[in-house]
């Protein structure tokens, strides 16, 4: 070996020595001894201007001198752990449908189970060193905005109208998440939207929220209270909207006032994603995206999600517009939340990280899915107990836009699972070999009647002993911010509370036909359904039921479960 070669390996051998010492040296933060605000210190302090603004980032880049992986706090489990499609998940009823079970012991038990799946998605990703989104362990759920009018397209994302529901179902969510473990979180939650945000979508981004003080207090903060105060919620998301004419993210009442004065939140807080950038580009309240970043750390929003706004700190740092302490505070509240998750601990010393991929689905999460499915389905209506139906009758007609929908009852900001029942598939499954069972689409969403079809349906349909019509609307059609105009819905709202025509029509050309006819309804919302309040035997409202919804719904139609939801 000549002594350019021998220099050159020398060299690497140093290089790649001094990198493995640095990995292994024992840093105070490493030190599972030392108390998490020590660590905490610790670890920012060893970071440059450029890596610190780099981890208020939603998706935040690895710092490998220090063997610190990437990290994207981007996750959601609304009614389940979503968007890892990778993985099938346990999907239960949309987050309105268990409100209507009226159950906090139940939906603690849901955010358990979501929590245990979640982690073990969390460890099997860190195995492979997948760290892309949503695969991470801070969850942006729940959503404890109040539903205070009916058109609003992501009202089905919430707990309802009322804010004391609201505020009981979100503490027993953020408890069932979040653990009981003295020492670590089982996953972190995070209540948003941070505040009076109800719609429209259209306008969020640039929408200034005018309302009184009583109102305030009296509706739309009680239930943040609750779970930062109560539940010690480990995060809360800042709205798109403006109140009182400052962006939520940067709002002196809503941020310092309330949130970190009164109520004493310690926690991390995040903007809704894009919403650092409404500062200039919306709302228009900032001149760019460097003062708009400092505003929102002075006002205490720790992470910008989505656009990068955050990026410019370090040239508002260098200029004098924030000192690089204040960046430090917000650093210190995210570091010490991945600090308590355990995410810079030895696997050896959190037990969450030994939750294997065998939880996911497993038979008890399963069965607390149909159990608050079955608990969430409200009977509207039963006139002379037209309900139970007997499982021996002949002819059984199921029809319908939901009647064999899969997307349907998964709502939205939703994983997937291994098996969805449908309502035709329980209904087929539930009655005697002896019941035949006929099943017809019938009908879209939203349409103009055609008569003629309709006419030839009712011939095809004479002779069954009932007809259970699955209908109502679909998250196709209502949720956030989406490209649908259709009569009756507009971006992701609704323009009109009222069953679509076509619908009804087909019920009035089925009553008129003397076949006897069951409505059940999948909603997110509220519909007005005055014709069929008045002339149909029996109506449901079964909401978007997740997996087991077709099961659900057998149960109550077929008298296997007493229905006992309540409208939220």
């Amino acid at each position: 070996m000549n002594a350019k070669k021998l220099l050159l390996v020398s060299i690497m051998v140093l290089i790649g020595g001094i990198t493995t010492s640095c990995l292994d040296q024992k840093y105070p933060f490493r030190n599972t001894k030392l108390p998490i605000d020590q660590r905490v210190q610790d670890l920012i302090s060893r970071l440059t201007l450029e890596e610190k603004v780099s981890q208020m980032l939603n998706s935040t880049p690895a710092i490998e001198r220090l063997g610190i992986p990437p990290y994207d706090w981007w996750n959601e489990c609304l009614h389940g752990v979503g968007r890892a499609n990778e993985y099938k998940v346990t999907v239960f009823p949309q987050a309105i449908g268990m409100a209507a079970a009226w159950d906090d012991a139940g939906l603690h038990q849901v955010a358990a189970a979501i929590a245990e799946e979640g982690r073990a998605i969390y460890n099997d990703a860190q195995s492979k060193k997948n760290y892309s989104g949503y695969h991470a362990l801070t969850y942006w759920t729940p959503n404890i905005n109040i539903f205070r009018d009916p058109r609003w397209g992501r009202g089905q994302e919430t707990y309802g109208e009322d804010p004391y529901l609201t505020g009981t179902l979100g503490k027993a969510f953020v408890r069932g998440l979040q653990g009981d473990d003295a020492k670590y979180l089982k996953a972190a939650a995070c209540a948003k939207h941070y505040a009076v945000h109800s719609g429209p979508e259209r306008s969020r981004h640039t929408f200034n929220i005018e309302v009184s003080t009583y109102d305030l207090w009296d509706t739309y903060l009680p239930a943040f209270r609750d779970l930062v105060v109560d539940a010690n919620v480990a995060g809360v998301m800042c709205a798109y909207n403006a109140y009182a004419t400052q962006p939520c993210c940067g709002s002196d009442l809503l941020m310092q006032s309330i949130l970190r004065e009164k109520w004493g939140f310690s926690g991390y807080v995040t903007s809704d994603c894009g919403a650092i950038d409404d500062f200039f580009k919306g709302h228009k309240t900032h001149p760019d995206a460097v003062h708009a970043a400092v505003d929102a750390v002075f006002h205490g929003t720790d992470i910008d999600c989505g656009r990068s706004a955050y990026r410019a700190l370090v040239e508002g740092v260098k200029g004098g517009l924030i000192p690089e302490e204040q960046i430090n505070i917000s650093l210190a509240r995210l570091f010490t939340i991945r600090f308590r998750l355990g995410l810079f601990d030895p696997a050896g010393e959190v037990s969450f990280s030994q939750i294997p991929l065998s939880v996911l689905e497993n038979d008890e999460h399963k069965a607390i899915s149909r159990k608050i499915a079955q608990e969430s389905i409200v009977l509207l209506k039963n006139t002379n107990n037209f309900l139970p139906l007997s499982k021996e009758l002949k002819k059984i007609a199921v029809i319908g836009p939901n009647a064999d929908n899969e997307k349907t009852v998964l709502g939205n900001y939703n994983g997937f699972p291994t098996e969805i029942v449908t309502p035709l598939e329980a209904i087929k499954s539930r009655v005697s070999s002896s019941t035949e069972v006929i099943y017809e689409k019938a009908v879209n969403y939203v349409a103009e009647p055609n008569e003629a079809e309709v006419t030839a349906l009712i011939n095809r349909l004479k002779g069954v002993d009932v007809v259970v019509m699955v209908g109502g609307i679909s998250p196709e059609l209502e949720g956030e911010e989406m490209n649908v105009n259709v009569e009756g819905f507009s971006g992701g709202d609704r323009t009109s509370i009222a069953l679509p025509h076509v619908q009804t029509h087909l019920m009035q050309a089925l009553t008129k036909a003397n076949i006897p006819t069951v409505f059940v309804m999948m909603t997110g919302s509220a519909i007005a359904i005055p014709w069929e309040a008045a002339n149909l035997p029996a109506v449901l409202n079964a909401w978007y039921g997740g997996q087991d919804a077709g099961s659900a719904i057998a149960d109550v139609l077929f008298g296997d479960y007493n229905p006992s939801g309540k409208l939220p």
